[in-house]
């Protein structure tokens, strides 16, 4: 296979021109930047792991067969519920099981809220299908009881709706309650934190010029590239609530570095839309590819974004190019100093 490298470079420019006039189309219609709650977190307020042990009862014949922790659970079961069992006598019954239940607190929870939770065999159980949890208390880190799940256990079905994906791990859906309040007086607060989910400085710069913009005045600073305090304004006090729903829907144009992600397994390339080439010729195998400047105005460096790197790739591997092969070309290009970008490879 032998191409020409003009017929290439002529290509590319071509995509280029292109996705800059859609990109430039699409950014009439699509809002400028991200919204704060998308990319920021307020500290305090987030979510908490539950965990318990339990028992499911009425599987057919599916459960454990032999474990010893599920013999003691049922053993310790009869006792409270005042059937006598021998002290060593043996239960077994490969109608239940022993499973960890896990399941997320949601900040601000209340009393009577309902959570859904996730059961997991911890013995051999083959499948959990149709199988009830019983009554099992959460606790958080702690070590107090949040809430108590109990219910139907259900699987999740393939895509192709045959099956069961993992028939160990089930979930019920709202069988847990909550029954302890997260007690959390944000609206009296004075001050409070975000945190950049993504940390960078110039996206921490521009969160807080925004911020001291929509309130008028200068409440927010940032202390560092991931973090920004801001004061709540007196006309705020007591009603922090009404001024983190303001902030949280100012939208920010988020910074990132220039990144390339390749998949050499599948060929699979990801370029942010940061990304320059400078003017390179590669030769690699039977291919040969050259990227020039404008004519004209002499050499500079091209931007390309992810839809045209994306159709630069497809063209490659329509002629050809194997996955190992654009890994290899991408590589070049970084050592080269050709790709202004961090390549990470998969």
């Amino acid at each position: 296979m032998s191409i020409k490298s003009a017929s290439i470079a002529s290509l590319v420019a071509g995509m280029l021109m292109a996705a800059i006039v859609a990109h430039a189309a699409s950014d009439v219609a699509i809002p400028q930047g991200a919204r704060l709650k998308d990319i920021a977190t307020v500290k305090g307020v987030r979510e908490n792991i539950l965990i318990g042990y339990g028992l499911v009862v009425g599987l057919k014949g599916t459960g454990d067969s032999s474990a010893d922790v599920t013999a003691k659970s049922l053993g310790r079961l009869f006792g409270k519920l005042g059937l006598d069992v021998e002290k060593n006598a043996a239960i077994k019954s490969k109608n239940a099981a022993a499973v960890i239940v896990t399941a997320r607190l949601p900040a601000f929870a209340r009393s009577g809220n309902a959570i859904d939770v996730t059961v997991s065999s911890i013995g051999d159980a083959a499948s959990l299908e149709g199988g009830q949890l019983l009554v099992t208390p959460l606790r958080a880190g702690d070590q107090a009881v949040y809430a108590v799940a109990q219910g139907s256990v259900t699987l999740g079905a393939n895509a192709d709706g045959q099956g069961k994906n993992f028939p160990t791990v089930g979930r019920v859906v709202s069988g847990a309650m909550i029954e302890k309040d997260i007690e959390n007086n944000f609206n009296d607060k004075k001050s409070f934190r975000l945190t950049l989910s993504q940390p960078d400085f110039t996206t921490a710069a521009r969160v807080v010029t925004l911020v001291n913009g929509e309130l008028g005045g200068k409440f927010a600073s940032a202390r560092d590239g991931a973090t920004i305090d801001i004061v709540v304004p007196f006309n705020y006090e007591g009603n922090t609530i009404e001024l983190m729903s303001r902030i949280e829907n100012v939208r920010v144009v988020v910074d990132t570095r220039a990144r390339v992600v390749l998949n050499e397994r599948t060929g699979t390339v990801v370029v942010g839309d940061r990304v320059t080439l400078l003017p390179v010729a590669i030769s690699h195998g039977d291919l040969s590819i050259e990227v020039k400047g404008q004519k004209g105005k002499g050499d500079r460096i091209l931007e390309v974004r992810a839809p045209t790197v994306a159709d630069l790739v497809k063209l490659l591997n329509s002629l050809g190019v194997q996955p190992k092969d654009l890994t290899a070309i991408f590589q070049t290009l970084k050592e080269t100093g050709a790709l202004q970008a961090e390549l990470e490879l998969l």
